[in-house]
Parts: structure tokens; sequence; C-alpha cells
């Protein structure tokens, strides 16, 4: 799966960054994602951490074809007015990462938090956010479910 592909996100026109910038999701300047104070829109910028939060998981947990993965919730601070080009990194430490693939691998469910920074043009940071993905067993196995 292609996180740029979803629908909604090639709609808005998300676009995958390249690898050496460390980040993986960004949206590119215009004038159609900013707000009445001329900075990039609040919605926007959800929108690129969901989307970079998801791009996170697929890094890290593989393809999602077996699983059905969901957010359930989003959090998020807006630290600084975001000008231009934006962009997302997961930030989760390698022992979180660890823990999901083992409860995944255990119980066929997870409740992944997955920290998202957004930066600007200027290398800012405009938004931390975490969005906590819900992860099941896409088959009927029973103990996905308890």
């Amino acid at each position: 799966m292609k996180i740029t592909q979803l629908p909604f996100n090639r709609f808005i026109g998300l676009e995958t960054s390249p690898v050496e910038s460390g980040m993986l999701i960004s949206l590119p300047e215009g004038s159609q994602y900013t707000n009445h104070l001329g900075s990039v829109h609040a919605s926007a910028l959800l929108a690129v951490a969901e989307a970079a939060s998801g791009a996170f998981l697929l890094q890290h947990l593989g393809d999602a074809g077996d699983y059905v993965p969901v957010v359930r919730r989003l959090e998020a601070k807006f630290r600084k007015p975001a000008l231009g080009r934006v962009s997302a990194r997961g930030v989760a430490t390698a022992v979180e990462i660890a823990q999901w693939n083992d409860d995944l691998a255990t119980r066929g469910r997870l409740l992944a938090p997955v920290p998202v920074e957004v930066v600007d043009t200027a290398g800012v940071v405009v938004l931390t956010a975490v969005v906590e993905w819900f992860i099941a067993r896409r088959d009927g196995d029973e103990s996905a479910r308890s």
C-alpha cells in the first residue's frame, strides 16, 4: 500500500518525501493549503501527520495485507504557524516498534501510538502529534478480538 495513493491523500496532493530527508510524507507549498492568516491550515497539517503515521507503521511493520489498521485517536499540539512545504516524520523508539511487532505476532492486534513531528520549509517543528492506530488481524480469528 502506498499512503500517497489513498483517494483522500491523492486528492489533497500528499507526496512521499525523499528517503535522505528523514521525512516520510510532504505537502507541497500552495495557496490552496493556507488559512485566513496565510499559514498552512490546521486541517492540512493534521492530514500530513496522520498520513506520516501510517507510512511509519508500514515502514516498521510491513504491508498491512493481513491486518486492518484504523486511526482510533489523534492528539495534536500546534506549535508555530507553518509556512511553505510541510513534511512529517515518525519518532517512535526501537523498543516501541519491537513491542508492536510482538503484540501483532502474539495477540493479532495492537494499539500503536505513533508520535509524529511536522516541520515547515524552514525546518521548524510546527506540530507534534500522537496518532493512535488500532490494528487487528483481517481474518475472523476470535483470539484477535478478545
